[in-house]
C-alpha cells in the first residue's frame, strides 16, 4: 500500500526529468544552465528557440502520446480482463492510423487541420467499438488477439494500397512516415489540436474507474455491485478511442507501450486496473520520452522513428507475457 501511494509522485518527478533530459540532449548536447535560461526567457535568442521550437514540444508530444496509450492499454485490460489487450496489438492504432492517413492522402488536412484529429478518433473509435463487441460474445482471449490482428491486418493492407496508389513521391513519403510513427518536427500547435480530445479520454476513462475495478470481481459480481455494463463498456471504448485516436493524430502508429506499462505498474497497485490508469499513462509516456531521446542520440544516416524503436523493445515484451501468462494457466 505505501509503495502506491507514492508510485504516482515518483513517476511525476521521473516525468519532468525526462523531458527536461530531452531538452538537454540532442545532436548538439546544451548544459543544463543554458536550457534552464531558455525555459525561463532568460537565455540566448538561439537556445530559446531550440528549446522552445524543437525540443520541448518534441517532448512534451512523446509523452502526451505516451501517456494516452497507457492509460487506454490499462483501461483495455481492466474492461476486457486481458493483460494483452492494448490499442495496438487489438488493432485501435492501426485503424485510426488508416483513416488520418486518408485525411493526408487526399490533402484535405490542408483546408482544415482539426480533420486529422478527428479522422484519426473515428477510426480508434470503430476499431475499439469492434473489439468491444467481440469481448462481449466471446469470453476467449485468444479470440479478441486474432479479431485485433485482424483489423491491423485489413488496416495494413489497405494503407499498403494507399501507399502503391500514392500519386506522388512527396505522399508516399508523408504516408511512410505516419504508419513508422514519429514525433519529429511536432509543435505546440500540433499538440493544441489533440490534446481537447486527449483530455477528454482522460477524464472519461478517469469516471470509468470504479467500473473497472469491480470487473475485476467477474461481470456478474460487478452488476451485483451496481456497475451498469453496458454504460461501463461504452466510456472504456469512448475513452480510449478518444485517447488513442489523438495519440495517433500527434504521432502516427506507436505499439506496445500501451501493454508494457501496465504489466510493470500493476503489482505496485495490487492488480487494480482502476488505480493503474494514472501510473500506467506517466510510466508509458516516461518510456516514449526515453525512447526519442535515444531516436535523436544514434548515429545513424536517417533519424529512426519512434514507432519502430518502440516495437523493437516491445514486441518482445508482449512476447514475454504472453509466455508468462500460458505458464500461469497452464499450472495447477
Amino acid at each position: 500500500m505505501t509503495s502506491a501511494r507514492y508510485l504516482s509522485p515518483f513517476l511525476i518527478l521521473i516525468s519532468v526529468m525526462a523531458i527536461f533530459a530531452a531538452c538537454l540532449l540532442g545532436t548538439t548536447p546544451m548544459a543544463w544552465g543554458r536550457v534552464l535560461a531558455a525555459l525561463v526567457g532568460q537565455g540566448d535568442v538561439t537556445d530559446s528557440l531550440v528549446i522552445w521550437q524543437i525540443r520541448l514540444p518534441r517532448a512534451l508530444a512523446a509523452f502526451i502520446v505516451g501517456a494516452a496509450l497507457g492509460a487506454s492499454g490499462a483501461a483495455l485490460q481492466g474492461l476486457l480482463r486481458n493483460p494483452l489487450a492494448e490499442p495496438g496489438v487489438l488493432g485501435v492504432s492501426a485503424t485510426a492510423s488508416l483513416t488520418a492517413s486518408f485525411v493526408l492522402y487526399y490533402g484535405l488536412i490542408g483546408t482544415q487541420t482539426w480533420l486529422l484529429p478527428i479522422a484519426a478518433i473515428v477510426g480508434a473509435l470503430i476499431a475499439t467499438a469492434i473489439i468491444a463487441l467481440a469481448a462481449i460474445r466471446t469470453k476467449s482471449v485468444v479470440t479478441l488477439i486474432l479479431v485485433g490482428v485482424g483489423l491491423s491486418s485489413f488496416a495494413g493492407a489497405v494503407m499498403s494500397l494507399l501507399l502503391n496508389l500514392s500519386p506522388n513521391p512527396f505522399s508516399l513519403f508523408d504516408l511512410i512516415n505516419w504508419t513508422l510513427g514519429s514525433v519529429a518536427n511536432r509543435s505546440f500547435e500540433d499538440i493544441g489540436l489533440a490534446a481537447p480530445f486527449l483530455f477528454l479520454g482522460f477524464f472519461i476513462l478517469f469516471l470509468s474507474r470504479r467500473g473497472l475495478s469491480a470487473l475485476t470481481l467477474g461481470e456478474e459480481a460487478a452488476s451485483g455491485l451496481g456497475v451498469n455494463l453496458k454504460s461501463q463498456r461504452i466510456y472504456v471504448v469512448l475513452g480510449a478511442g478518444l485517447a488513442t485516436g489523438a495519440a495517433v493524430s500527434l504521432a502516427g502508429a506507436i505499439g506496445f507501450v500501451g501493454i508494457v506499462a501496465p504489466h510493470i505498474v500493476r503489482p505496485f497497485v495490487r492488480h487494480d486496473p482502476a488505480r493503474s490508469l494514472i501510473p500506467s499513462a506517466l510510466l508509458a509516456g516516461v518510456f516514449l520520452v526515453v525512447a526519442d531521446i535515444g531516436v535523436r542520440l544514434v548515429p545513424t544516416q536517417s533519424e529512426l522513428k519512434l514507432g519502430v524503436v518502440a516495437a523493437l523493445f516491445g514486441a518482445p515484451a508482449f512476447v514475454w507475457i504472453a509466455m508468462k501468462r500460458q505458464r500461469r494457466g497452464a499450472g495447477p
